[in-house]
């Protein structure tokens, strides 16, 4: 990629968005996603690829500002669902405080919608993946689990309570998360996307160059999402998760199987992992409590120079 003074983030860490300065104050962050329906509510669906897109922007630390409708649907289509999945994507849109600019449609025979978005940061307070530094700890904001949920619906085998469960945290905007962790002052931070959890650690670790442990008894599940995992109800890309990563991570002999596996599962429209100084931590507990987040420490930074992340 051509190098230019106004570029502060590009692909080189696999961040969640890029990042542009425009002058010494103000800089935008940019970034697209759009995907397959993983629920049979149209509306649910355009909330979800929303919320899936709009949180990278908080990922970043950043303000989303504008929004493009990002529509692949088949002209022979019924337009009453492509209606719903727009009204649910405008929802979140709304609930972002986000202006929708207009966006571009494509007849394709598979449905997917996304946006992209654009938001602001000041160049100063801009927050990316690879400042993790030897001694922070882990907190993610949300449980896993929303891909095996996914598949076990398209089973036909999950729960009511597992698929509500599911939905409530696939449509939770980042943004108080987000908030949460401006507020605080934390060090580095990511969401937790189709990459799965060990992907996003990965990154975060290699773009940082620090070893991570990881707490494999710290971590938290949607209602069901290990009873569908060991009844083989598991995504595809789990598996191409885990053929990648393989190499960069070691999992200790007494990790139960079934939840190794789950250290892979993509996510959709996950929670934000954040890298805090120790000091900070309980700070940040508090700060995300009192805006209705979650805070799991999930494991911490063990030393500067990046070598495969420990699971135990």
């Amino acid at each position: 990629m051509p190098a230019h003074p106004g570029l502060l983030v590009g692909l080189e860490t696999r961040d969640d968005a890029g990042v542009f300065k425009l002058n010494d104050d103000l800089a935008i962050i940019q970034t697209m996603d759009f995907f397959t329906p993983m629920v049979d509510d149209p509306f649910v669906f355009g909330q979800i690829a929303a919320v899936n897109a709009i949180n990278d922007i908080y990922a970043m630390g950043g303000k989303p500002l504008t929004a493009l409708n990002l529509v692949c649907f088949p002209q022979c289509g019924d337009m009453q669902v492509l209606r719903r999945i727009l009204e649910g994507g405008l929802d979140k849109i709304k609930e972002a405080g986000i202006v929708l600019l207009g966006g571009h449609t494509v007849d394709d025979n598979e449905p997917k919608y996304g946006l992209s978005v654009t938001g602001l940061i000041e160049p100063d307070r801009m927050i990316t993946n690879s400042d993790a530094r030897p001694g922070d700890v882990l907190i993610l904001t949300k449980p896993l689990g929303t891909g095996v949920i996914a598949t076990a619906v398209k089973a036909e085998m999950a729960s009511a309570e597992s698929q509500a469960e599911a939905i409530k945290w696939m449509t939770m905007l980042n943004r108080e998360g987000c908030a949460a962790m401006v507020e605080t002052g934390v060090n580095s931070v990511t969401d937790v996307t189709g990459f799965g959890l060990i992907g996003h650690l990965y990154e975060m670790a290699s773009a940082s160059n620090v070893w991570m442990e990881i707490h494999s008894d710290k971590l938290a599940f949607i209602a069901g999402t290990r009873d569908y995992a060991s009844m083989g109800l598991i995504p595809a890309g789990a598996y191409t998760n885990r053929d990648y990563l393989k190499d960069k991570v070691d999992i200790a002999p007494g990790v139960d199987s079934t939840l190794a596996d789950l250290l892979f599962s993509p996510e959709t429209a996950g929670g934000l992992l954040i890298a805090v100084e120790a000091g900070r931590e309980e700070l940040l507990r508090q700060k995300l409590k009192d805006r209705g987040s979650m805070a799991y420490s999930i494991g911490r930074v063990v030393q500067e120079g990046f070598k495969p992340l420990q699971v135990v």
